[in-house]
């Protein structure tokens, strides 16, 4: 190995000294009579988050098989803790609730609230136009086959879907054979009124 290598440089031997002063930090076992160090952490438990015990190899696989983070409850404060923790402990609202129970008379938190879909402007900074605007862009465009489709129905573009359905349900009877006793001299514009319907009901119309 050349001694001048760059590699060589690199390394970095730790002195015995400071290996020795590193085994001393390390802190004894905690179980009673055990002088070997404890360099395996174990929590101490309840109402102690975060804090640990510090223990050998040994004795910290005994610590581990006798540990219960439920020592000194009852049957319902368990439950209880179980329940809660399905939620991550956080408090929760009661859906469907009837009128005569007073958890359900509290309203959620404000984040919970449904949002109604309307951006508040108690400045009026949008103003009215942006109103106008956006009902406009909400009324949707007719083409030429569906103008053409308004008017076999004879109806109005402006007509609503419940009006499109009445109005072809209306002409469907009147145009049927069976409403004319079998006479088939109108099939012509039944099938003009079915096609039209189609197409509206296809393009969002009803």
């Amino acid at each position: 190995m050349k001694l001048d290598s760059k590699y060589f440089d690199g390394i970095r031997v730790k002195p015995a000294r400071e290996a020795a002063a590193e085994k001393a930090r390390v802190p004894d076992c905690a179980w009673d009579g055990c002088d070997k160090p404890g360099n395996h952490r174990a929590p101490r438990g309840r109402d102690h988050e975060g804090q640990y015990l510090n223990f050998c190899v040994d004795h910290v696989r005994q610590y581990n098989k006798s540990y219960n983070y439920f020592s000194g409850l009852n049957d319902t404060d368990i439950q209880t803790y179980l329940k809660d923790s399905l939620t991550g402990n956080r408090p929760t609202w009661t859906m469907g609730a009837a009128a005569g129970d007073a958890s359900a008379t509290q309203a959620p938190p404000r984040a919970a609230r449904r949002w109604s879909g309307k951006a508040k402007d108690p400045f009026n900074l949008f103003g009215d136009d942006a109103t106008r605007v956006r009902q406009a862009s909400k009324t949707k465009k007719v083409r030429s086959l569906e103008s053409k489709a308004f008017t076999t129905l004879d109806l109005t573009e402006e007509s609503s879907g419940e009006a499109i359905r009445t109005r072809y349900k209306s002409l469907v009877k009147q145009y049927h054979p069976d409403a004319n006793g079998g006479d088939r001299g109108h099939e012509d514009r039944l099938r003009e009124v079915i096609q039209a319907y189609k197409l509206l009901k296809q393009s969002g119309f009803c």
